[in-house]
């Protein structure tokens, strides 16, 4: 999106003592010229390598840019929904693909989140509302789809030890079926 320019050339200024002092001592690569900011726009495609990179406007109040990724490479199809609420046209950009991984919310989960964190005001609860899909929907996009796997990711809540992983295949199961995959660090998902 258009601000991660200004974006990481914040962290970049916060972070140059670091990382000045990595390449001195260290003999580190200096990160500033390990990256290569590209803005994108939606409907975007662009190629790396062997891999075509698309993208799609997802939904995702109140930011303006906010993006769906799909990567392509030979007769695989990988499908990120990115940070969204329910978008309806998800379905289209991520049809036939190998694996959509999608972000998930318990909307039973959403109270005891808001009341857990004390500097929050009711803004918190209908921003997470408006902002995130439930994972029931996220069942219905990979319905609509026809994708072979669904992994959830980005849980909201996503540290609550009430919710286990037969929560979030409840809600999916209302919708669909197929291999599901709930997100855990380090999760390898072969195709």
């Amino acid at each position: 999106p258009s601000g991660l320019a200004d974006y990481f050339s914040g962290f970049f200024e916060s972070m140059a003592v670091d990382i000045d002092l990595r390449i001195a001592d260290e003999g580190r690569p200096d990160l500033r010229k390990l990256v290569r900011l590209q803005i994108m726009e939606s409907p975007v495609q662009m190629h790396l390598g062997k891999i075509t990179v698309s993208a799609m406007d997802n939904i995702h109040p109140p930011l303006d840019e906010s993006f769906a990724l799909k990567f392509e490479a030979g007769d695989r199809k990988i499908v990120f929904s990115g940070d969204t609420a329910y978008t309806p046209k998800m379905a289209g950009f991520a049809k036939n693909a190998d694996l959509l991984v999608h972000e998930a919310m318990l909307k039973d989960g959403i109270d005891a989140l808001c009341a857990r964190v004390p500097n929050g005001d009711d803004r918190l609860k209908q921003h997470l509302l408006r902002s995130h899909c439930s994972a029931a929907d996220a069942g219905k996009i990979a319905h609509q789809a026809g994708v072979r796997i669904l992994a959830l990711n980005h849980f909201v809540p996503g540290d609550d030890p009430r919710f286990t992983d037969a929560d979030w295949r409840a809600q999916v199961e209302t919708e669909w079926h197929g291999d599901l995959r709930i997100g855990k660090d380090g999760m390898v998902i072969e195709l």
